[in-house]
């Protein structure tokens, strides 16, 4: 395995970049073809795994996070297996390892080849990546622009930190992964689900709101102050 990884590091940029993108494309072929499972089947899995029910469930989500698997998907199925709560908190492990595993992915297959070519407006916008805090990472984690693997591969290939990239996507997944995981758990066991349990996603969703907002107004007077003349 060190030894493959050892050999990809040594390839042209070019080719990197082409292995991400037939890897991309791999991954969205696979979502067309791969066969559906029935949700009344979820709950019985996590008694079936029993004690490693916890990891395995943060290593498939994350599994099928990586591999372009809709984040909503996997937090329905999550909390139809474990529960509102224990959904809730397994789905947003899945998230960060998938965050991660996708973030280290596009880095080392994409980012040399995009360095080597940016040029004017799209210098501008990588260095925008760099610069960006855990604010602007929650803001594009909740712009509808992309799943949540293709950002993660996305950031990968710019000049983004990644403990702020980690911090923003962890944050930036909170609110619907409860609402979604009381969903899911409402789907497999409407008389067991204490509604309760989905409280955490409207004051995620205000909290992110105030965060955006706050973003929001900090990056305004950053450009009016950069435009202001020098003396």
């Amino acid at each position: 395995m060190i030894h493959a990884v050892r050999r990809l590091l040594g390839q042209p940029s070019g080719r990197r970049f082409t292995a991400l993108l037939l890897l991309l494309a791999g991954f969205g072929v696979l979502l067309l073809v791969a066969p559906r499972p029935d949700v009344a089947r979820l709950p019985h899995l996590a008694d079936s795994l029993g004690g490693y029910a916890p990891l395995a469930a943060i290593a498939a989500g994350a599994v099928l996070l990586v591999a372009l698997v809709p984040r909503t998907f996997v937090t329905l199925a999550s909390g139809a297996i474990f529960g509102p709560l224990e959904g809730a908190a397994y789905a947003l492990g899945a998230a960060l390892l998938a965050a991660a595993i996708g973030f280290a992915v596009g880095r080392v297959l994409g980012r040399e080849f995009v360095a080597e070519r940016v040029r004017g407006r799209l210098a501008r916008l990588d260095g925008w990546f760099a610069r960006q805090s855990v604010l602007g990472v929650i803001t594009v984690r909740l712009l509808p622009i992309a799943g949540f693997g293709l950002v993660s591969y996305g950031y990968g290939t710019t000049g983004a930190r990644v403990l702020p990239f980690l911090a923003g996507s962890a944050l930036a997944s909170a609110p619907t992964a409860f609402g979604y995981a009381a969903i899911g758990a409402a789907v497999s066991s409407p008389g067991e689900v204490n509604w309760y349990a989905a409280a955490p996603a409207s004051l995620g969703l205000i909290a992110s709101a105030v965060l955006i907002h706050r973003w929001w107004r900090a990056e305004r007077q950053r450009r009016l102050g950069a435009m202001e003349p020098r003396p």
